[in-house]
């Protein structure tokens, strides 16, 4: 976190570099994002599902600093379509391979960091904090592989995945801010 933070390149690739980990969208969901999708007063973010890899609606809670993220990058490209606009043409997304090209120019070989990889971070971390594996498939946007199970829960549980995100968001500040976080930053939330 620390590294993204020290980030300096394109506006579009900084804001997509520090608002993948905290979202864990799929990297493509993140590179054709719409401004037209957010609802930054009511912190969500509303991927329609023709861009969905299972072809649904999918809605991402965003913690205060994602809002906080998207609120400054309006400044940079909230007049056109896209949220992170390409740097040749503003009527074009970021590229398939801007951020793993900002990672490498980070340090971070494809061994070590890829855009992708902070889905399985994030499912694993918040797995090893104790957060409950449903809220973190729905979040990760992945289908119910019950057949029967998935047919009939349309739950979304989006107070509890709200409450999540926050406490991710405030986890991975604390990577960030403090020379050693604390092992039970997390741990310290209630959980549902």
């Amino acid at each position: 976190m620390r590294a993204i933070y020290g980030y300096r390149g394109d506006v579009a690739t900084e804001f997509g570099l520090k608002l993948l980990p905290l979202t864990f969208v799929r990297p493509g969901e993140l590179r054709l994002a719409l401004w037209r999708e957010f609802d930054l007063k009511g912190a969500e973010w509303r991927i329609p599902g023709e861009r969905m890899k299972m072809r649904e609606l999918h809605v991402v809670p965003l913690s205060t600093q994602a809002v906080a993220l998207l609120t400054d990058l309006h400044a940079y490209s909230g007049d056109g379509v896209f949220v992170f606009p390409s740097i040749r043409s503003r009527d074009r997304p970021i590229s398939d391979n801007t951020v793993n090209a900002a990672l490498r120019r980070l340090g971070f070989g494809r061994d070590e960091m890829v855009a992708h990889g902070f889905r399985s971070m994030a499912s694993t971390c918040l797995n090893e904090q104790g957060w409950h594996p449903d809220l973190i498939e729905l979040q990760l946007a992945h289908s119910e592989r019950d057949e029967v199970r998935g047919a009939y829960n349309r739950a979304q549980r989006m107070t509890d995945r709200r409450r999540m995100m926050q406490a991710w968001a405030d986890y991975l500040d604390s990577l960030r801010t403090t020379p050693t976080p604390p092992l039970d930053f997390a741990l310290s939330y209630t959980k549902p």
